[in-house]
């Protein structure tokens, strides 16, 4: 039988809905599978990748053949590079001089270091001397350090109990420290503690007058107290308050120096009034915690202008004059005097150097383990059944 002209073309109609819902179908599940929205399959095929060079790793790609022939030169070569560079910096450290000198109870610094045992006597000054010799001239700059022993920057506490904002010479946190602060914010009777906090309260204090004996007699060992820091600290980190044509000395006007200090941060250089407040050297320098309980802190720079320190300290015999101030009996701690000379390098640290030796001697000794085992099994294998 023949369909009616009607009939046809509703079924041509149905015929075209199919097909266009189909080609929709088909879009739709190409877009799921690019934005990764298709649903997984079920059976056992349902993990499968897709079959693209991508997925199925058909890209281009270059892998290496790891033979003895290319692996045991690389450590040989390795191993020689390390030992070169260790030998090299060894040689750098070795060139440096550093002398230390314990002064804790040294020479007559007995004395103080009974007295500084009694809080009450904190305020009364104490000065010892000490005496060495240096066989050797130190030549070139000569850089003149304290050190401590024992003694614990690195507490997370110790190196929160700070006020930077009072420390970039802000007027609001001058007069009202931080909580971080406490309990070194205020004093006893309320007045706020410039600087403020632990770090600042403990800062070293201990003062050196180096003398060098010559045969006219004995010569002042010339220093630079300044220009100890970085640029960022003095200009960015650490500025006085802004005197608005005032002294610094009413800029700190109603403050009061930390509890062991013997003077107020806006007198601690009365030689150089540039160096005093929160720019002052020293207290910058304290400032910058230590990673280690042992390090040493740079004091000052042999001033080379006068003979006869023109090439660096001379050979001879020394003294040092001390203002024992510093307290180390409540953390059973040492002080010294560190005097050095630095290379390219840095100064004698011999760290690197050991840590770059001992590298290359375990790749040397991996390097011929793997050439004997080479060596008796062979290139192939052939003697591993053996």
């Amino acid at each position: 039988t023949t369909a009616s002209p009607c009939s046809q073309s509703l079924l041509g109609k149905s015929d075209e809905q199919s097909g266009s819902l189909v080609r929709h179908r088909n879009r739709k599940k190409s877009f799921n599978r690019i934005m990764g929205k298709e649903k997984s399959k079920t059976g056992p095929l349902a993990r499968r990748p897709d079959n693209s060079a991508f997925k199925q790793q058909r890209l281009p790609a270059w892998s290496p053949m790891l033979t003895a022939s290319t692996v045991l030169p690389f450590f040989y070569l390795l191993a020689l590079t390390c030992m070169l560079l260790g030998v090299w910096l060894l040689l750098t450290v070795q060139r440096t001089q550093e002398i230390k000198v314990d002064y804790t109870e040294a020479g007559s610094c007995d004395v103080c270091f009974e007295m500084r045992k009694n809080m009450s006597k904190a305020g009364q000054k104490c000065t010892c001397m000490i005496t060495f010799s240096i066989e050797k001239a130190f030549k070139g700059d000569v850089f003149i350090y304290y050190g401590l022993r024992n003694f614990h920057q690195n507490l997370r506490r110790y190196m929160d109990s700070r006020d930077d904002g009072q420390m970039v010479g802000r007027k609001s946190s001058l007069k009202s420290p931080s909580s971080y602060c406490k309990p070194f914010d205020v004093d006893a009777n309320g007045v706020p503690i410039a600087p403020c906090g632990a770090v600042a309260n403990s800062m070293f204090n201990d003062s050196f007058l180096l003398t060098y004996y010559t045969i006219n007699g004995p010569s002042i060992v010339p220093l630079l107290r300044k220009g100890l820091t970085w640029y960022t600290d003095k200009n960015v980190k650490f500025r006085n308050p802004k005197a608005d044509n005032q002294t610094l000395a009413e800029v700190f006007e109603g403050t009061t120096q930390p509890s062991f200090w013997q003077k107020p941060v806006y007198k601690l250089d009365p030689f150089d009034p540039t160096n005093n407040g929160f720019i002052n050297d020293d207290l910058i320098v304290w400032m910058r915690e230590a990673a280690f309980p042992n390090f040493k802190k740079l004091y000052g720079i042999l001033y080379r202008a006068n003979k006869p320190y023109t090439n660096g300290l001379p050979a001879g015999n020394y003294s040092v004059i001390i203002s024992y101030n510093f307290p180390v009996q409540y953390f059973r701690g040492r002080k010294e005097l560190v005097l050095t000379t630095v290379s390219w390098f840095g100064g004698q640290n011999h760290f690197l150097p050991v840590a770059y030796l001992v590298t290359s001697s375990l790749i040397l000794l991996t390097a011929v383990v793997l050439t004997v085992v080479w060596w008796k099994f062979g290139k192939d294998g052939r003697n591993m059944a053996e």
